[in-house]
């Protein structure tokens, strides 16, 4: 039986290894979109709730930065920034729901939703700069 640690360890691992399959069948914008717009997202607001992913998140973002190159990296977040965060209502269909099987509201249609959105898009600049 494997500990928690392990099994989050796994995940980003996985996750990773995906998004190099991602960027040599399709790109790097759909490898982005997958490990850093939809993974971290989720993995950052797990690592908020479960300290099993909060251990891990150093590591994972770690493997980030070798996958991708620091110039990838922050232009995908400032065209993130300005597709998703900044660009008003109805401007941006690509952004509009990454997970299109989510119940969720838009974020727009509910601030303190878009308002966790925006400080974790935030506090992952940070991580990652």
């Amino acid at each position: 039986m494997s500990s928690p640690s392990q099994e989050v360890n796994q995940i980003w691992t996985d996750q990773c290894a995906a998004a190099e399959g991602i960027r040599e069948s399709f790109g790097l914008e759909n490898a982005l979109d997958y490990l850093i717009g939809e993974k971290l997202f989720t993995f950052v607001m797990a690592s908020e709730r479960d300290p099993s992913f909060a251990a891990e998140l150093p590591a994972f973002l770690a493997e980030i930065r070798r996958i991708f190159s620091d110039e990838e990296i922050r232009e995908y977040l400032e065209r993130l920034e300005r597709d998703r965060f900044l660009a008003p209502q109805g401007e941006d269909e690509e952004f509009d729901d990454l997970d299109e099987d989510a119940d969720e509201e838009p974020l727009l249609e509910n601030p303190v939703m878009g308002a966790e959105e925006l400080l974790r898009f935030a506090r992952i600049r940070q991580l990652l700069a």
